[in-house]
């Protein structure tokens, strides 16, 4: 065996023991105990979730109040705040570790590509129709705020006229909005 199979190897023995948390147990798979207790833990927790959520007022509302939100952020943070305290173990991330040593061959995107872009941006917006893309901007701006119009075609269309990206994606911002992040700080 080489040096990279018997790491395979013994990282994936790691991951079962440390993280799956079957090492916790004498008999893991005995009657499926191990297994069926773990399924009734997330299941009771998915219901408890459900119950808040529906006394909210359902999903759209429970994320219009942030609540969503703030439980994916909590449990991000207690979840990295245990894995950096050594709590949780991640294999090859907080423990059992190796010196490596640096990836080589990476690409490095030379400075001169983004200048070589919005030349070549500004070359096509150039030489197009403007009177046509701005139609179709037009028709792209009024399709997306009715729900009932299929907006592939439509993009297609912009497509075609040779509508940036950029700009179409700021007829859609205007109908749209952005996402703004509630803050539960």
């Amino acid at each position: 065996p080489t040096t990279e199979s018997v790491t395979i190897a013994l990282r994936t023995q790691q991951i079962v023991a440390y993280e799956s948390g079957l090492a916790d147990v004498v008999d893991p798979l005995g009657g499926s105990y191990y297994v069926e207790a773990m399924t009734n833990a997330i299941e009771a927790e998915a219901r408890e979730y459900i119950r808040k959520i529906d006394e909210m007022g359902g999903a759209v509302e429970a994320i219009d109040k942030g609540y969503i939100q703030k439980e994916i952020q909590e449990s991000a943070y207690a979840w990295q705040m245990a894995v950096e305290s050594g709590e949780r173990t991640i294999v090859g991330v907080n423990k059992f570790t190796m010196e490596e040593a640096p990836v080589e061959g990476l690409l490095k995107v030379d400075a001169s590509a983004g200048e070589f872009q919005k030349n070549k941006l500004a070359k096509v917006k150039a030489e197009r129709d403007n009177v046509k893309v701005q139609e179709e901007l037009a028709k792209l701006e009024v399709a997306a705020a009715d729900e009932n119009v299929n907006l592939m075609p439509v993009i297609l269309d912009c497509v075609r006229a040779y509508c940036s990206l950029g700009e179409i994606c700021g007829v859609l911002r205007k109908v749209f909005g952005e996402y703004k992040a509630h803050n539960t700080l």
